[in-house]
């Protein structure tokens, strides 16, 4: 069962690819940054590979993949920042039981913005699990929007471009992103 889901998963995300190219994985980090949901190593990974080493094409269009998904997750990330600042806690707290994410996980985060302030938003974009989570206190603390979207933007970038090019390097082998 589960292995026919991940063959429907891989074959959706394929014919996304074929059909919009580097929108459709764009619109798919929208939705994996204001959801988290969607785990950015698989998109990112298989877009990688197959975008690049399975259409021929140049390898600096890691660097050009990494802008479309960079621009989908400030997209993505802006959701939760408005919903957070927008909401507060009790509209944070009622979207989090939507998509599975614990109040203490947002504390905890919330926490560690208290503490790194702006510099949370950049370099937590690199790391798996808190990424998707520092929107929302950012948004809750008011951080100016702008200096979120660049930093965003900035932390992304670094972290979309990483897992492409580590996509195709990979190639056939790409699903190994996940396991580190």
């Amino acid at each position: 069962m589960i292995l026919q889901i991940e063959t429907w998963i891989l074959s959706t995300l394929q014919s996304l690819f074929d059909a919009w190219g580097w929108l459709g994985v764009a619109a798919l980090l929208v939705f994996e940054n204001a959801t988290g949901i969607t785990p950015s190593e698989v998109i990112l990974g298989l877009a990688g590979w197959m975008l690049i080493e399975e259409h021929g094409l140049s390898p600096s269009m890691i660097f050009i993949g990494g802008l479309y998904a960079a621009f989908g997750s400030v997209l993505g990330s802006s959701v939760a920042y408005w919903a957070a600042r927008l909401g507060g806690r009790p509209l944070v707290d009622r979207l989090a039981r939507w998509v599975r994410i614990e109040p203490h996980q947002i504390t905890r985060v919330e926490r560690q913005f208290h503490r790194w302030g702006t510099w949370l938003v950049l370099f937590g974009r690199v790391i798996p699990g808190l990424r998707t989570l520092v929107s929302i206190p950012a948004g809750l603390a008011r951080m100016p929007f702008g200096l979120f979207g660049v930093l965003t933007f900035a932390g992304a970038y670094v972290w979309c471009t990483l897992l492409i090019g580590a996509g195709y390097l990979l190639g056939h082998e790409w699903p190994l992103i996940s396991h580190y």
